[in-house]
């Protein structure tokens, strides 16, 4: 048996709790790589002479090109249909896998089973999966193998409230309601057996559901109900809050924000800022609004300055290859924390406060030294810290020392102009 994976147990004894310890290794990851890859990726985005987004539907204004099924209203057998396309020869997870490595990603998150219901693995539950395409081989599987083979930890995104293809499956808000006794049959029937499935088959580090703001049918009861379930089967797999978004509980493991948002303050649980690189998750051929690198480490300092991890997103293409624009920026953010990941991994947010939307602060202690971080986004002559720093303060990536000048309490740090012609973002060690 798995690792992770426990005895089934008599529910009654079950605790929808898990032990806090078990979270350490999130809080610490701080970078993750999300992959939106599926049956939607074959249409990169656009349908019929038709790209999103596309307001003449009445609900196509998206980028979103996972959502093309009911955005762009395709037919259902044209789009079950893909089934007899997708057939990605070129999949390398050994690849995606050195290339999360090497942008300093400590976990990865795969749509196991987005909101059209197909799963990327041979699912025993439904017949909408890998085994019916050309390709047939389990996709999910060879990924597991080589995040455990290189040390990252891995885990699932799994719609259990929407299911296009299912006949009892959630629908988008502007479908008609679907009655909850149908919904209960889809819930039965295979939502909580597909989650089964996936914990005990591959063991994961962690599991991402996905409801948001509209109405949903995850009530309090089948949210604690798809707790028990996880509990039951793995001692170690972490939960997400967007489980139940309005109404997460205090049985959780980590809050996921809305997409793309970045809070401003502090949060009472773990959490992280799930992203995108561009507009689109899955991978849309016409979306050329690509972010650039120095924008997205800014956002991973910003969040981890507040405690929060930065779950960065990758939509693959339908063949497998990872698109060259995705490449290019994940090796440049993973050039900066090969320099600067110290004041990044295993860090806290520090009690010090800055006035100052360009810089951010961690501390980290190493034995008997406590270390305060700072990361200035935006060239500077000096920058203040309300402390004295008494035993230096140097650059991260070269070691240079730098003057201060301690006065009221406050220590200036002035900091030379050259630490910024081939920085996106300056780093400084200081010792408290």
């Amino acid at each position: 048996m798995a690792t992770g994976c426990t005895d089934k147990k008599k529910a009654s004894e079950v605790s929808l709790k898990l032990d806090p310890q078990k979270v350490e290794w999130f809080k610490d990851a701080k970078f993750g790589m999300f992959i939106h890859w599926g049956l939607y990726s074959i249409l990169e985005g656009s349908y019929n002479g038709h790209t999103m987004p596309d307001k003449s539907f009445p609900q196509g204004n998206s980028w979103y090109a996972e959502w093309i099924k009911p955005r762009l209203e395709v037919p259902d057998d044209f789009y079950n249909g893909l089934v007899n396309e997708f057939n990605p020869v070129k999949y390398d997870p050994e690849s995606w896998v050195r290339e999360a490595c090497n942008a300093g990603m400590k976990y990865l998150v795969i749509t196991a089973k987005h909101h059209d219901g197909f799963a990327l693995w041979d699912s025993k539950v439904s017949d909408f999966d890998i085994a019916a395409t050309p390709y047939k081989k389990d996709l999910i599987g060879p990924l597991v193998k080589a995040c455990k083979k290189h040390g990252l930890k891995y885990g699932f995104y799994y719609s259990h409230w929407q299911d296009w293809e299912d006949p009892d499956g959630a629908m988008p808000f502007w479908y008609p309601w679907r009655p909850d006794e149908d919904f209960e049959k889809y819930w039965q029937r295979k939502s909580l057996p597909q989650v089964k499935e996936l914990i005990k088959k591959y063991d994961p580090d962690l599991l991402w559901f996905d409801t948001w703001g509209w109405d949903n049918h995850i009530t309090p009861e089948r949210r604690d109900e798809l707790i028990r379930l996880v509990r039951t089967y793995s001692d170690k797999c972490l939960i997400n809050g967007r489980i139940c978004f309005s109404d997460p509980g205090d049985n959780i493991d980590f809050l996921e924000m809305h997409d793309n948002s970045y809070p401003k303050e502090m949060l009472d649980k773990p959490w992280q800022t799930p992203a995108t690189m561009q507009n689109s998750w899955a991978y849309h051929g016409k979306d050329y609004n690509w972010k650039p690198a120095t924008r997205m480490l800014r956002y991973l300092v910003s969040n981890t300055s507040m405690g929060g991890n930065y779950l960065l997103n990758v939509g693959p293409k339908a063949d497998g290859t990872l698109p060259a624009p995705a490449v290019r920026r994940l090796r440049e953010m993973g050039a900066w924390l090969g320099t600067n990941g110290e004041a990044v991994y295993g860090t806290q947010p520090s009690s010090l406060k800055v006035d100052d939307g360009d810089v951010y602060l961690t501390e980290k202690t190493d034995g008997d030294e406590k270390y305060l971080y700072i990361f200035i986004t935006e060239p500077k002559s000096s920058v203040s810290i309300p402390s004295v720093l008494t035993k230096g303060c140097c650059a991260l990536e070269t070691g240079q020392v730098l003057e201060m000048a301690s006065e009221d309490g406050c220590t200036e740090i002035h900091i030379p102009e050259r630490l910024f012609k081939d920085n996106s973002i300056v780093v400084l060690k200081a010792e408290l």
